[in-house]
């Protein structure tokens, strides 16, 4: 797994088109760094509840905020950021080898994921202390 740190997180600005009967935010070919193999989203997540606790051995995940509002918990093994998704029109790039949690859903929030490749359970780190170890 390549040594990725959090200063290779990014944050992506979707197009808008604005319109006085409500705005368009789009993504195509071209709008995200790689081509995606499956869209899903999370929603009704109960308050106090967490998501994520993983970390993806190949696969790269943008995580938009759709309605409401969460914190994304990135950890490289060394260092800790959150970012906080509240707008529809902003994504978060999550290279692989990046430990994520999401908490602090809001009320009606909707997480939509762009997962670079299908689920592959392989892909997966879910302990963290494994994933502390494949960082050495």
């Amino acid at each position: 797994m390549k040594n990725t740190t959090l200063s290779d997180i990014s944050i992506i600005d979707f197009p808008v088109v604005n319109d006085y009967r409500g705005n368009l935010a789009f993504i195509q070919e071209g709008t995200i760094p790689y081509t995606f193999k499956r869209i899903y989203y999370l929603f009704d997540v109960p308050a106090g509840a967490e998501r994520g606790g993983h970390c993806h051995i190949a696969q790269h995940a943008i995580l938009i905020a759709l309605s409401g509002s969460f914190d994304v918990l990135l950890d490289d093994g060394t260092n800790r950021q959150t970012f906080t998704l509240n707008r529809p029109s902003k994504g978060l790039h999550i290279v692989n080898g990046i430990w994520r949690e999401l908490q602090n859903f809001s009320s009606g929030a909707v997480c939509l994921v762009i997962a670079q490749d299908v689920f592959d359970e392989a892909d997966y780190i879910r302990e963290y202390p494994d994933f502390l170890a494949s960082k050495q």
